[in-house]
């Protein structure tokens, strides 16, 4: 696999990039002595020992990264960064290879799913690294990397294509790539600051804010309590985490361009932006009437206040949770991991086959049922103001069936092993999703410890799956891919 070699000294170096981002937990458990020093030592020290060899074993294999190299690249980060991420979780919680792999490809997938009971007694920095994954992953730890790579003699521009969703494909917010990198981990940085700030004031700790803000902008959804949200219980926290999440449910393209502008611009030329919102926010007053009209809350203020927050929860694939929405009539949490599937927009931290693919499925549908009636009328479908080409068009068709293939067989799969069919289905969706908690014995009271071994594998390749969105992760698995 000589071919290959570049990738493997690129895949080096960003082995050792991710292992300088445990020094954060490591010092933390030093700091507060909370027992978990050794199993960062011997973590931090394998990663940077395991990059550096992997490195110097090719350091002279260098040229441009190709397309297909691009591919192998992000497959590899996001199957081997969380074997590393899970060392310290072995050494000292003591669970196995399955479960602490499960939980940080959970973590750097942003699915938020854990396998994880007792989490208030967890220690400070096992915590820390869980949510601090969930951060470095939001973004793409590929951007991160090819903003510094570029200065060893690593060009980026094929892994930032094959990671970042939607339009930033094709499109340059700045003229070179390592820019527009840098430019939106500056926003993401300054987004996520403000939202620990933002949660402090409205009453959590200094630990817990940078947690839950860390998890928010990442739309990952792990807590440092076992009860979510709900062990806040506090209207203002859940306000300034629907917010947040909110923002990040957005394309952070946009959010560059408006920081960078000064102004609000950019969100009125989004296509997805105004979708986004409005059905987001016509489904929490649907949802909040009809538990309220069920007899769920007595008094609709109640029933808004939860749905508002679950339901932006878990839409945008986040998968926090304030109340047991599970125990809601049963519509109410199958339209939530719904909207989960489309509602969040390219560019951002949150999963599913996102809005414009969305639009675009819609508008093709509407195509075909005009072009039934008139056979011989050309229609073009616009987005944005732009006609959308017709390789584009046929790529979303393609994506659309994938996914639709992919949760049903991997669902197929887990009925197969003996799992009910509502829990089956919900943790499928909620892993292609990267939105966490699903319903059933997998819901948002409990957590993914009760499958067995094989049927959290097969959860942990369907979070790999939705979060290289689909793609990505079956192209390296064709023999195609491999032929010289």
């Amino acid at each position: 696999m000589t071919r290959f070699a570049p990738v493997y000294r690129a895949l080096g170096m960003i082995i050792m990039l991710f292992g300088l981002t445990m020094l954060a937990p490591l010092i933390v458990s030093y700091v507060y002595n909370d027992g978990a020093q050794t199993a960062y030592d011997e973590a931090l020290g394998l990663t940077m020992l395991s990059g550096t060899l992997l490195w110097y074993r090719y350091r002279n294999c260098k040229r441009e990264l190709n397309i297909r190299d691009g591919f192998l690249m992000v497959v590899l980060v996001w199957t081997v960064l969380p074997a590393f991420a899970a060392i310290p979780l072995m050494i000292h919680l003591g669970i196995s290879h399955t479960d602490a792999y499960f939980e940080t490809v959970s973590g750097l997938t942003t699915t938020g799913s854990t396998v994880l009971s007792n989490i208030d007694k967890l220690p400070m920095s096992i915590n820390l690294w869980r949510h601090e994954l969930v951060w470095i992953g939001g973004m793409g730890l590929i951007v991160l990397a090819i903003a510094i790579l570029p200065l060893l003699g690593i060009g980026g521009r094929q892994m930032f294509k094959a990671e970042t969703p939607g339009p930033m494909k094709d499109s340059k917010m700045t003229p070179r790539i390592a820019e527009t990198a840098k430019g939106l981990w500056m926003v993401y940085l300054g987004v996520s600051v403000s939202c620990v700030l933002s949660f402090h004031w409205a009453g959590m700790s200094w630990f817990d804010a940078i947690c839950h803000a860390f998890s928010t902008m990442g739309l990952g959804g792990f807590s440092t309590h076992d009860a979510s949200f709900g062990f806040f219980d506090s209207p203002a926290i859940e306000a300034v985490a629907i917010v947040f999440m909110l923002i990040a449910g957005m394309n952070f393209g946009t959010l560059f361009l408006s920081v960078s502008g000064r102004s609000l611009r950019p969100y009125f030329h989004d296509p997805e932006a105004g979708w986004f919102l409005g059905i987001t926010l016509i489904s929490i007053l649907v949802v909040a009437m009809y538990i309220w009209k069920d007899g769920v809350y007595p008094e609709f203020d109640t029933a808004l206040r939860h749905s508002a927050f679950n339901l932006v929860s878990i839409a945008t694939t986040t998968g926090y949770a304030s109340v047991d929405y599970a125990l809601w009539p049963i519509f109410a949490p199958l339209w939530m991991l719904f909207l989960s599937s489309f509602v969040t927009s390219a560019g951002s931290t949150g999963g599913g086959i996102k809005m414009m693919r969305a639009l675009l499925l819609y508008k093709q549908v509407y195509r075909e049922l005009l072009r039934a009636m008139h056979p011989n009328a050309v229609y073009n479908i616009r987005i944005g103001g732009q006609v959308a080409p017709q390789p584009i068009l046929f790529a979303v068709l393609a994506f659309g069936f994938m996914y639709m293939v992919s949760i049903v067989s991997l669902t197929l799969v887990l009925s197969f092993t003996g799992l009910d069919i509502v829990s089956a289905f919900t943790a499928i969706v909620a892993s292609v999703n990267n939105t966490g908690p699903g319903l059933g014995v997998v819901g948002p009271s409990t957590t993914y410890e009760v499958l067995e071994d094989f049927q959290t594998w097969v959860c942990i390749f369907a979070m790999l799956l939705g979060r290289l969105e689909i793609f990505t992760l079956l192209v390296v698995l064709t023999p195609a891919f491999w032929r010289k």
